[in-house]
């Protein structure tokens, strides 16, 4: 007994609020994002004294600050934490819990809560956030005893990150964070991957050798370099066609030979006609969710076409379309247990030629009315990236653009919601910024995303990072405004936009604001933003009457009258 107590690590008397913020420490979080609230004074009193191990990121909105967490855990594969008030700042903050289920994205979410002794009497700002997050979260705890902070916050890490990726929240109990414990951090552990069984590997490789038409798609979260560098290596070696889920550009390089576009919305309509003559899918991460299937229609969900999938999480395995084969394994480790296998003969390579020449042919520039051409000033951008930038978009029609006319290379990261969550780009190009200072971050958003989260540009100012945000200005609601042409043709309704000057609101800031209104303005107005080392703003006039990269409202209105 005694000799049990003596290998047992040695801590000193601290508040909840302390022990909550070395176990944060002691769990690798880099960073935590938050507004503050009265619900949790005695963390942010902990987290001033680690505030040299671990960056406090203020914050103007709750939805911003957990955004902004949710980027950093896409970018790197490992959670930041968001931290709110209860009630309002819990309801404020939801949205980005939203976006990490959906996108599979590592995140921590604290919120303050009441009094312990006033539960279930609605009291101020009282909510339960087990019925709340419920839903939309892997899991749902709260902490009511200060020795067990440790434990917790570890096994919400383990949570965050295993299996398929999301989001962990966790309530804090106001009487807890303020009680004296004595009790040891615990730090993260080292646990093996789920390893592909070889069987299946083998049947894998059967498949293949009787297909002709095979088609590859990439998704899922958490894939590290050296995975993404390993099933590049397996798909160039077997000649295969790739294409990527919907906003997961990052996953492979879009200047590759055998890079055939993205399927998602706003997609190449040639790319999912050649998608529904394959004759093998080899789905590797993605949950072949609505958006990649085109709401479902892609396969057939008895399997018609073979589907190889691949996942960490075998209840994502034939959830919607039954496959021939589904592998349990960890991307990265799946991707490395088949990086060295060599096919027996490519006979598709003929195929694969002619996906490329599709993508190549409708992400050529293409010739549009008015003064401002997208696809021109897009390639342009393409030129002026830096090898290594983070690129973040926002959600709306704006964001099919880039997607369409640009090709990021292997060293580039565009990340976005998946779950179509608008207000995204701003607080996650920010979040991405003061993480990696070096990089340079570039931000899609659409003139109606802007003004929901635009406000966390403050933060860049506070932090001292410079992202730059390319805003895309239609005055409307553009996707809403697709929509409703194509049901009810000419009958606008509460989708046109009243907007503000957004370079002179950058200004406001202290910061580098431009308007382009002519394509050859883009070029020199980009490298004047970066050249002036703040935050930047260049506002993008489009033309309205191009409501997509592929129609005009007169031809969605010619289409509804037909």
């Amino acid at each position: 007994m005694e000799l049990a107590q003596a290998r047992m690590p040695q801590a000193s008397p601290r508040s909840g609020g302390r022990v909550l913020a070395d176990a944060l420490v002691a769990q690798g979080i880099s960073h935590v994002f938050a507004v503050p609230g009265e619900s949790f004074l005695d963390v942010l009193d902990g987290l001033y004294e680690v505030r040299d191990k671990l960056e406090l990121v203020t914050c103007r909105f709750e939805a911003g600050a957990v955004n902004a967490a949710e980027a950093l855990g896409k970018l790197t594969g490992r959670p930041a934490a968001a931290m709110v008030t209860r009630g309002p700042g819990a309801c404020h903050g939801a949205i980005g819990v939203h976006v990490a289920m959906q996108d599979s994205t590592p995140l921590l979410l604290f919120v303050g809560q009441i009094p312990f002794e006033e539960t279930d009497r609605e009291s101020f700002q009282e909510i339960d956030y087990r019925r709340m997050f419920g839903p939309v979260a892997k899991w749902v705890t709260q902490i009511d005893d200060a020795r067990r902070i440790p434990e917790i916050v570890a096994h919400a890490v383990d949570v965050a990150t295993s299996g398929r990726p999301g989001p962990v929240v966790i309530a804090l109990s106001e009487e807890m964070q303020k009680v004296s414990v004595q009790v040891p951090d615990l730090g993260p552990i080292d646990v093996s991957r789920p390893y592909p069984d070889p069987a299946a590997i083998t049947r894998m490789q059967a498949l293949l050798a009787e297909a002709r038409r095979p088609l590859a798609i990439l998704g899922g979260s958490c894939w590290t370099e050296e995975g993404r560098s390993a099933i590049r290596g397996f798909l160039v070696a077997h000649d295969l066609p790739v294409t990527v889920g919907f906003r997961r550009q990052h996953l492979y390089d879009g200047t590759a030979d055998n890079f055939a576009g993205d399927l998602g919305v706003g997609c190449d309509p040639a790319l999912v006609a050649k998608a529904r003559e394959a004759d093998l899918i080899l789905a590797f991460g993605s949950r072949l969710g609505e958006a990649v299937t085109q709401g479902y229609t892609l396969f057939d969900m008895a399997g018609a076409t073979p589907i190889v999938q691949v996942h960490p999480d075998p209840q994502e395995i034939g959830r919607v379309f039954r496959t021939r084969l589904g592998i349990v394994a960890d991307l990265n480790v799946f991707a490395h247990a088949v990086a060295d296998l060599k096919p027996a003969a490519t006979p598709w390579s003929g195929w694969t030629r002619s996906l490329r020449a599709l993508r190549q042919k409708t992400s050529a520039a293409a010739e549009y009315e008015g003064p401002l051409n997208l696809s021109k000033i897009l390639h342009e951008l393409q030129e002026l990236l830096a090898a290594q930038a983070v690129l973040t978009t926002d959600a709306g029609n704006f964001a099919t653009w880039p997607t369409r006319f640009m090709n990021f290379s292997d060293g580039q990261r565009y990340i976005g919601p998946t779950n179509g969550a608008m207000g995204y780009g701003v607080p996650a190009a920010v979040g991405a910024k003061i993480a990696f200072p070096e990089k340079m971050v570039v931000c899609f958003v659409g003139d109606g995303g802007f003004l929901m989260t635009g406000q966390e540009l403050a933060t860049a100012f506070q932090y001292g990072v410079a992202p730059n945000v390319l805003l895309f200005n239609n005055s409307m609601y553009g996707t809403i405004r697709m929509y409703q042409e194509r049901t009810f043709p000419g009958r606008i309704s509460g989708t046109a936009l009243t907007n503000p000057d957004f370079a002179k609101y950058m200004e406001a800031f202290g910061g580098h604001g431009e308007v382009v209104a002519r394509s050859e303005e883009f070029a020199p107005a980009f490298r004047r933003a970066v050249a002036s080392g703040k935050p930047a703003l260049i506002e993008l006039r489009m033309n309205p009457e191009q409501i997509t990269s592929r129609a005009t409202i007169t031809q969605l209105r010619a289409s509804a009258k037909a």
